[in-house]
């Protein structure tokens, strides 16, 4: 208990409270969304159903060994001519290996930070100076929820993706067993926003996760999400929905000029 008490001390103090602080950096973008959908993080094809495809690979440090999947931030260009003042929304799905850019955008992304009839203009650059900063990802009456990995097998292997993460923070650690039980395993990150085990409770099964919000963690527990009879291939609803946002930890973090 004392080693995953440290453990766990370690990964919330990791966290960034300055993710919603503004950052000056560059991105690029890929000419084909799928590029980024089949990414590090593991969403696969439901990727092109986050944030309209406005999707991005992030550099490690907002990647975070996978923690960072999932991640909304606001960007825009600084090319006034070209940029609209608000830019647009973006979703991690991917990890950027460059370090010429924080971010490699999906092309339908990089067109969104253009003013109206210049997407085509800005394409022509192909990186382009920015300023981006973390924002709560918002999932209007949808739950988090939890897509079993055709990978599993019952009842040796269980692997699943967590999808629709909403607020501005990141899982970190998390458990599973039977509804009803109190005999917790704990799960790994395999890679990306996907989570595995090979000792598989019998029955329904029920999750815990502990959740980073800046230099904040707590506990959210989902109390019944796998039938006994869970299938391969299907997403099932959590029950919870996360909403927690970073208190500011940063100095200076003045983005009042961007809102």
């Amino acid at each position: 208990m004392a080693l995953f008490l440290c453990v766990l001390f370690l990964l919330l103090s990791s966290a960034s409270a300055c993710d919603r602080c503004l950052h000056q950096s560059k991105a690029a973008y890929f000419s084909k969304a799928s590029a980024l959908s089949a990414g590090a993080c593991g969403y696969g094809s439901l990727a092109l159903g986050l944030s309209g495809g406005h999707l991005a690979a992030g550099v490690s440090s907002l990647y975070k060994d996978g923690a960072g999947c999932g991640a909304c931030f606001q960007i825009r260009c600084k090319n006034s001519t070209l940029c609209s003042s608000e830019g647009t929304r973006i979703t991690l799905t991917d990890l950027n290996h460059s370090n010429e850019t924080d971010f490699v955008l999906s092309s339908r992304a990089f067109m969104a930070m253009a003013n109206k009839g210049m997407g085509r203009d800005i394409l022509k650059l192909g990186i382009v100076d920015v300023e981006y900063k973390r924002i709560p990802c918002e999932y209007k009456n949808q739950n988090l929820a939890v897509r079993v990995e055709e990978s599993s097998q019952k009842p040796n292997y269980l692997a699943i993706k967590l999808m629709y993460q909403g607020g501005q923070t990141e899982v970190v650690a998390m458990d599973v067993a039977q509804v009803g039980s109190a005999n917790w395993n704990f799960m790994s990150r395999n890679h990306g926003a996907v989570w595995d085990t090979s000792r598989v409770p019998n029955g329904a099964l029920q999750f815990r996760f502990v959740v980073t919000s800046g230099f904040d963690g707590k506990w959210i527990w989902a109390k019944s999400v796998l039938p006994a009879e869970w299938k391969t291939g299907v997403i099932y609803d959590s029950g919870v929905q996360i909403t927690d946002i970073a208190k500011e930890g940063c100095s200076p973090c003045d983005d009042s000029h961007w809102r």
